[in-house]
C-alpha cells in the first residue's frame, strides 16, 4: 500500500535514520558530539530546500526531550515569542523554538529574540535557504552557531529510494531511477513527492511516467556543486573585469536557478562602491535604484533592471581606492594608539575653530594630531576630476 505522503512517512525521527549531512551527524562530527552532550547552541541551519534542516531540528528536540515549537517566519507575530518564553520561564527544560524561513524575520522580530537568546530562555534554531551573513543581523549571528547544509548526494538519494522500496513493494526501471535522482537536484522532499505520484499512476515506475509528471529537472539554484556563491562570485569578477557577456551569462544562470533578485541586486550595490567607487559615482546611485526597484517589482521584469545595471557597472571605469582607504583607516585604528581629537574640532565648536566658509571655502588647519595617508586616488575616471577639484580648493 502506498503511503499518502512519502515525504512525511519516511521522515526520520532519529539521528541513525538521518540521510546526508555527514559533516554534522557522523560519529566524529562536532555537532553530533554536542547533541550527545545535551549542549546544543542557538543555531542557524542554512542550505538548499529538502536537505534536512527541519528534520534535524525535530530530531534534536526529541533527543533532548525538549518542548518543541515549529514556527514560520512568514506569518509569525512577536507576541508568539513572548507567550512561549512566559510559559516556560520557570521550567527546568527550556523549549526549542524552530523558525523556518528565519531570514524573513523583520528587524523588530530579530531584536525581540536577542535578550531571550542571551539569557538562554530557549534554544533557537533557524532554517534558511539564504546565506545568514547577508540576511540576519549581527546580533543574531553572534549568539548563534552557523551550520551549512548541502544538497543530498546521488548516493544519499539512492539510499532513500531503497528505504522506500523496503517498505513499499514497487519496481523502478534503471533509467527511471537515474532520472528520479538527477532531476531532484539533491532535494529529498522533491524526490519523495515525485515518487509518490508516480506510484499513484503505476507500481512500476518508468521514465516516461516520471517525465510526464516532471518534464524537466528542478533548477539547481544553490543545490548543485556549483552553488550560487560560486555563480555570484563569477558574475562579480566578470563585472570587475569589464566582461559584459560573461557577467550576463552568470546573471542568467542565477535567475534561471531561482536566485532572488534582492540578493543579486545587493551584490551589485556592494560592487558599485567597492570596485567602481568615485571613478563613476553614479554607479552606486544606479545600483541602489536597481535594489529598490527589484524589491518592489520582482521577476520576470526584474531581469531587465538587473541586466541594465550590470551592463552599466561592467562598462564603468574601475577604482577600489575607497575600499582600500577605509581598510587602511580601520587597520590603523585597530592596531595603533587612539589619536586625540583637537580641541577646536570638538562639539560645540570653540572660538578658535577656523570655519572654512569664512576663508573662501578652505583654510590651513590641523584636523588630525598625526599625519597619516589612508587614501590614495587611482586617478581614474571621475576620481581624476575630484583630484583637480581638491587641488583647486587648496590652491
Amino acid at each position: 500500500m502506498i503511503a499518502n505522503n512519502l515525504a512525511l512517512s519516511f521522515r526520520p525521527n532519529s539521528i541513525e535514520g538521518f540521510v546526508g549531512q555527514k559533516h554534522l551527524v557522523s560519529k566524529e562530527a562536532p555537532f553530533l558530539k554536542l547533541l550527545k552532550s545535551g549542549k546544543i547552541p542557538h543555531s542557524i541551519f542554512f542550505g538548499p530546500a529538502g536537505s534536512g534542516k527541519t528534520t534535524l531540528a525535530r530530531i534534536i528536540a526529541k533527543e533532548l526531550d525538549l518542548p518543541f515549537y515549529e514556527l514560520d517566519a512568514t506569518s509569525l507575530k512577536v507576541e508568539e515569542f513572548r507567550k512561549i518564553f512566559n510559559k516556560h520561564r520557570n521550567a527546568l527544560a527550556k523549549p526549542l523554538i524552530f523558525i523556518d524561513e528565519v531570514h524573513r524575520l523583520s528587524k523588530t522580530q530579530q531584536e525581540v529574540l536577542l535578550l531571550p537568546m542571551e539569557n538562554q530562555e530557549a534554544i533557537i534554531i533557524g532554517a534558511s535557504t539564504e546565506n545568514p551573513y547577508f540576511t540576519l543581523s549581527s546580533g543574531i549571528r553572534s549568539r548563534s552557531m552557523l551550520f551549512e547544509f548541502f544538497a543530498l548526494s546521488d548516493e544519499d538519494l539512492k539510499e532513500l529510494v531503497s528505504r522506500v522500496q523496503s517498505k513499499i513493494k514497487f519496481q523502478i526501471d534503471s533509467d527511471a531511477l537515474e532520472y528520479l535522482i538527477s532531476s531532484s537536484s539533491g532535494d529529498c522532499r522533491s524526490l519523495l513527492n515525485l515518487l509518490e505520484f508516480a506510484l499513484s499512476v503505476d507500481k512500476r515506475v518508468t521514465l516516461q511516467n516520471l517525465k510526464s509528471l516532471r518534464p524537466t529537472a528542478l533548477k539547481d539554484g544553490v543545490s548543485s556543486s556549483e552553488t550560487h556563491y560560486n555563480l555570484i562570485s563569477a558574475m562579480i569578477k566578470s563585472i570587475r573585469g569589464s566582461d559584459i557577456d560573461a557577467a550576463l551569462y552568470y546573471l542568467a544562470r542565477l535567475i534561471d536557478g531561482g536566485e532572488s533578485a534582492d540578493f543579486i541586486a545587493r551584490r551589485l550595490v556592494i560592487l558599485a562602491s567597492e570596485d567602481i567607487g568615485n571613478a563613476n559615482p553614479n554607479a552606486l546611485n544606479l545600483a541602489n535604484s536597481c535594489l529598490q526597484s527589484v524589491s518592489k517589482i520582482g521577476f520576470p521584469e526584474s531581469r531587465i533592471i538587473l541586466a541594465q545595471t550590470l551592463i552599466y557597472l561592467a562598462s564603468s571605469p574601475k577604482s577600489n581606492s575607497a575600499y582600500r582607504a577605509i581598510n587602511e583607516a580601520l587597520s590603523f585604528v585597530k592596531n595603533s594608539k587612539k589619536l586625540e581629537v583637537p580641541k577646536y574640532l570638538k562639539s560645540p565648536s570653540p572660538k578658535n575653530y577656523k570655519y572654512p566658509h569664512d576663508f573662501g571655502g578652505w583654510v590651513e588647519q590641523e584636523y588630525l594630531k598625526e599625519k597619516h595617508s589612508f587614501y590614495e586616488s587611482s586617478n581614474i575616471g571621475f576620481e581624476k576630476t575630484l583630484n583637480e577639484w581638491l587641488d583647486r580648493i587648496k590652491s
